[in-house]
């Protein structure tokens, strides 16, 4: 039997007495069962396993929180000025570190040493890079001020050969050139890791289910075959944030630099109102982290966080569902409602025990055993395109 090398402490988690003393990162890294359960069950972790792996507890959430404070106060330390601070809200499921090396053949980015979901500066400015570049490239009908014309003098000595001028994008952003040229510059914006603040008791896991493996796996030699439809499918687990998550983000930006480069990007702070409409780009038609081509990291501006621009609340808005769907997911333990082609975000947790309780024992029964259960009157809310379930219609 394989033997993790973890200290002895640990050697209970391991084994299977407890896990949640641990962070989400060691419960999906070192403590996941498949290390003494031997490489065969790799693709067999049970379910009870995999919500013991995803919970958050209640020491995850409070550290969560403390980090969030903790970054928002460093960043009120910051002249307003140089602060561009937005709040999102997740309208989809997000996942990032999908390439990360982990035994499941999918990792997830966590945050050492904390070990909680994060998503890096980095991803967040080559995403936000990527809308100003389709905004400048007026395949939008509104730019919102973005274009790619080079107009800033590149910052070099007297006697070097001048070097082609900056577009804005480069200025705020940075340019990067070929191995051996000299024009390389770094932007003005730095752009901080965002640490999501997760308002249910675990993350998520989803499901992909690859059709095709005898295709693309299969070498020629060893005889491989067309693509077709009656493949044996292949389902593969990862780990994802739920949506409904709050996301900060925050970027710095070296005023003294982009005064000297760019001086009419700062007059009525127009670098933020860039910025600004680049995200809002980005949460709509780009999305972060991993699998955005298939709708995952979607989000919403849910308000503009001060240090930035004075606050606007995102409008919430009740209303009653009559004749809705319930739908019981059993793998994932929570509970949605459909009324037509509209669906709102799973309900787990305490919430999803009140709404059992609230269904009484018969109709919970019957719920969990068809998997469906209506038409019932339900209450929702509505924070923009983001509808939540709250409970049964009074």
């Amino acid at each position: 039997m394989p033997v993790a090398a973890v200290p002895e402490y640990l050697r209970p988690h391991i084994q299977g007495e407890s896990l949640k003393a641990a962070s989400p990162a060691l419960r999906f890294g070192l403590l996941l069962p498949i290390w003494t359960d031997g490489w065969r069950k790799i693709n067999r972790i049970p379910e009870e396993t995999w919500k013991k792996i995803t919970h958050l507890s209640n020491c995850d959430r409070n550290c969560m929180g403390a980090l969030i404070k903790r970054q928002r106060a460093c960043a009120d330390t910051l002249p307003p000025a140089r602060l561009l601070r937005l709040e999102a809200i997740g309208t989809a499921p997000f996942t990032t570190g999908l390439g990360n090396a982990h035994p499941l053949e999918n990792g997830f980015s966590f945050l050492n040493p904390y070990g909680l979901p994060y998503l890096p500066g980095s991803g967040v400015k080559g995403v936000v890079r990527q809308a100003a570049r389709e905004l400048a490239s007026g395949a939008w009908p509104d730019a919102h001020g973005w274009d790619d014309t080079p107009r800033y003098d590149f910052p070099s000595a007297d006697d070097e050969e001048p070097a082609p001028k900056l577009t804005c994008a480069e200025v705020l952003f940075g340019r990067e050139t070929e191995e051996g040229k000299t024009d390389h510059f770094r932007g003005v914006l730095t752009f901080w890791d965002v640490i999501p603040r997760i308002l249910v008791e675990s993350l998520l896991v989803e499901i992909m289910t690859p059709h095709q493996s005898h295709y693309y796996q299969q070498k020629p030699e060893a005889g491989s075959t067309t693509p077709h439809d009656s493949g044996q499918p292949n389902p593969i687990c990862f780990l994802t944030v739920p949506p409904g998550s709050k996301f900060v983000f925050h970027v710095d930006c070296d005023l003294v630099r982009l005064k000297r480069l760019a001086p009419d990007l700062v007059e009525n702070d127009k670098w933020k109102d860039l910025l600004r409409a680049a995200f809002e780009h980005a949460f709509q038609w780009l999305g972060f982290g991993a699998k955005t081509a298939v709708g995952y990291g979607a989000m919403q501006i849910l308000r503009e966080a001060p240090g930035s621009a004075p606050e606007t609340p995102a409008t919430i808005e009740t209303d009653i569902w009559t004749g809705a769907t319930l739908r019981y997911n059993p793998g994932q333990q929570n509970v949605t409602a459909r009324r037509g082609h509209q669906d709102t975000a799973p309900l787990r947790g305490d919430a999803l025990a009140s709404l059992f309780g609230r269904l009484g024992p018969e109709r919970t029964e019957q719920l969990k055993r068809k998997k469906t259960l209506g038409p019932i009157d339900v209450k929702v809310t509505k924070e923009g395109n983001l509808i939540r379930l709250i409970g049964l219609a009074d």
